[in-house]
């Protein structure tokens, strides 16, 4: 059977990680006690985790010709992600994530350049890229690309899964063209109090399914008028850096099988966050995914 195909549209950075017993005060040096450097960004993250679980997955992104560049290809190519560069024979910056990981609980800060701001325009193959997808996930980041990718997919009968991490403006545009809406807590529509108000406008707006996570909480969902939630597994979190963007990516994996139920595709996604969680570095946890029996739910 010829594997599930899942196009990722938006960030990859390069992440440089550090773990650390706590927080450095101001002007304070600390050494950590382990280092890691990797792609990072919520598609990025989201294409490796389809890729982990058996899928062919393509991500769509914006990266040119710098230095850097190549050590975020280099990354993703090990890992099973093919890139398709919009930015290709430019010298533009690439986000450089600078990121500490506290040992004690596995709480992450990021600071990071991010892409919410770039101007990069879609590449002229993106409709031949999208071609024979079975999921198309975009993060909101390199908006123009964006757009253009989600109502293409929209239009051809694509699933068009939108990560939701937190409200930026190019969200009004990709709302009509999304079939799931994949948000965090913290995410908020314009207007609205909390993630509860936050899903009843996304449902009033048209989007078919509404799904919020919220950490170790139960994943909370909206298809309709109908509503529930769904537990995620107790672990020990070691590591939470890009747990969210693993759940995206299991997400989008889970959803191309055409008999999985919504309820399902969330419990193994929530396993597959929990499996990283419990990991220590960001791809660690891979070599780990062939021990998930998806049968027990």
């Amino acid at each position: 059977m010829t594997p599930s195909r899942g196009v990722f549209v938006g960030l990859a950075t390069l992440d440089v990680i550090h773990r650390i017993a706590a927080p450095p005060a101001v002007n304070q040096k600390i050494t950590s006690s382990a280092q890691f450097v990797a792609a990072g960004g919520p598609a990025a993250n989201a294409a490796v985790t389809f890729a982990a679980l058996g899928g062919r997955a393509v991500l769509v992104t914006a990266l040119g010709d710098e230095p850097v560049a190549d050590l975020v290809r280099a990354d993703l190519a090990r890992h099973g992600v093919e890139v398709h560069d919009a930015a290709a024979g430019t010298v533009r910056p690439v986000p450089v994530s600078a990121v500490s990981v506290v040992e004690t609980t596995g709480d992450r800060s990021v600071v990071s350049l991010d892409a919410v701001a770039s101007e990069a325009t879609p590449p002229a193959d993106l409709d031949g890229v999208l071609a024979g997808a079975d999921v198309v996930l975009v993060d909101g980041h390199h908006p123009r690309i964006a757009r253009a990718a989600a109502e293409s997919a929209s239009r051809n009968g694509v699933r068009v899964v939108v990560d939701a991490g937190r409200w930026k403006p190019v969200m009004a545009d990709l709302v009509p063209w999304a079939s799931d809406m994949v948000c965090s807590a913290d995410f908020r529509t314009p207007g609205a109090d909390d993630s509860d108000s936050t899903a009843s406008s996304l449902i009033g707006d048209g989007v078919p399914t509404v799904v919020t996570t919220h950490g170790g909480d139960p994943i909370r969902w909206r298809v309709g008028t109908e509503s529930g939630s769904v537990d995620v597994p107790a672990v020990t979190a070691v590591d939470t850096l890009g747990a969210g963007d693993v759940f995206h990516g299991a997400y989008a994996w889970f959803s191309t099988d055409g008999e999985s139920n919504l309820t399902d595709r969330l419990a193994c996604s929530a396993r597959v966050a929990a499996l990283r969680c419990s990991m220590v570095g960001p791809r660690s946890w891979i070599e780990h995914v062939p021990s998930l029996d998806f049968r027990k739910r």
